[in-house]
């Protein structure tokens, strides 16, 4: 309705502006060196006008074949895309093959038009590491590189892991201190970063990661224990490959209490301070262990002591054979360490207590020796006759 009465207005202002403006059309001249145009204002105006509809339509075509161009494109582009979906979910399913040759063909065709490109990429330098094409994954990790949006942590974790599956331990282990500097607390950056220090026996660093480990629930507390005596083992080797005993001692007593009470390191440190030739440390340690808790593994080192001070030791065996009862370790160590002193006839009668609990083919040996001593020649025949039948019944 307003459409029509806005032209029939211009046609009242047409019928009654027409005639005035009919007669007075005035006079418009164009001169230029070579061309004189003359002509009406009104002659003029129609000529503006004529020119501003062809421009408009030229403008309108082109326009169109413009978005002509654009939807051309845009369907190439997604056809590309859906091309792109279409070999990620099938890689997806080869990846749970096991063909990684096909993963990476899948995720590096059209990755660029991937919803995440960058992950595709990721995923087929992986696949390329798994069949050890090694400059394949070096490309597919230049690329990843290059599409990252800011986050370093998706290409460097794949990078780390990358290294590892190289034995470029040391490499690795550089990454990995970068790692947690951005992100001390990720699940994967920890599982890598144990990996890495155990293999380059980075174990204070391991040892610093522990308790970050330990607030995400990284793994089970036995596995954290286990990482963490492994740790004090690995520092304690080091102290002992760097300064010998003494550093090793130094070592020992800069530790905490705790660490000190540990059973695992105390049989460890007596160990290593046996091998390196300080039995009196050695000895010291290992009676504080008992004194604190029982534990075979510390007796089992007492006849590798060879200190002035042996008395000391039987006194314990006895003790704890009195506190634990006759256990045929106890019986056995107590004569193993009665024969250095010459007690033969002592150390028989604790030989003999141990069989009496179990058979074993050294103690056989052990109390055989020391019948010899007692000049019981036949009586130790028959013990070496029966540890020797003990051992091939053993091992057919």
């Amino acid at each position: 309705m307003l459409k029509v009465l806005l032209l029939f207005l211009l046609l009242i202002a047409g019928v009654v502006v027409g005639p005035i403006i009919a007669g007075h059309q005035g006079y418009v001249l164009i001169q230029t060196d070579n061309w004189n145009i003359e002509t009406s204002v009104t002659g003029l105006v129609i000529i503006l006008l004529l020119s501003l509809v062809v421009i408009l339509s030229v403008e309108w075509l082109l326009r169109r074949m413009l978005r002509t161009g654009a939807r051309t494109r845009g369907w190439f582009t997604g056809r590309k895309r859906r091309s792109a979906r279409k070999q990620t979910n099938a890689a997806l399913i080869k990846l749970a093959e096991g063909d990684y040759k096909q993963v990476e063909k899948l995720l590096s065709h059209h990755a660029d038009h991937a919803e995440q490109p960058m992950v595709n990429y990721l995923l087929a330098a992986e696949a390329a590491q798994q069949r050890g094409d090694e400059k394949r994954a070096n490309q597919h990790m230049e690329r990843a590189s290059e599409l990252n949006d800011g986050d370093p942590l998706p290409v460097e974790i794949t990078r780390v892991r990358i290294q590892l599956a190289r034995n470029e331990d040391h490499a690795a282990r550089h990454g990995i201190d970068r790692l947690l500097e951005i992100a001390p607390r990720h699940p994967e950056v920890l599982r890598l970063a144990e990996q890495a220090y155990i293999r380059t026996q980075a174990w204070g660093a391991l040892l610093n990661v522990l308790p970050a480990m330990e607030k995400i629930q990284l793994g089970d507390a036995a596995h954290r224990l286990e990482l963490q005596q492994q740790c004090w083992l690995g520092l304690m080797s080091q102290a002992m490959a760097d300064q010998g005993s003494e550093g090793l001692k130094r070592w020992w007593q800069n530790q905490s209490r705790k660490t000190r009470h540990e059973t695992t390191l105390q049989v460890a440190m007596a160990d290593h301070l046996i091998v390196c030739d300080d039995h009196d440390t050695a000895q010291k340690i290992v009676l504080e262990g008992l004194k604190r808790h029982y534990d075979e593994r510390l007796v089992l080192l007492m006849p590798r002591l060879k200190t002035g001070n042996p008395e000391q030791l039987e006194k314990m065996l006895r003790q704890q054979i009195k506190q634990h009862g006759a256990t045929p370790l106890l019986h056995s160590t107590l004569g193993q360490l009665l024969m250095k002193h010459g007690e033969w006839e002592q150390a028989s009668e604790a030989f003999r207590a141990a069989l009496q609990q179990r058979p074993d083919a050294f103690d056989y040996a052990w109390l055989a020796d020391t019948l010899d001593r007692q000049h019981k020649t036949e009586e130790a025949a028959t013990m070496r006759r029966d540890g020797l039948m003990l051992t091939l019944k053993n091992n057919p």
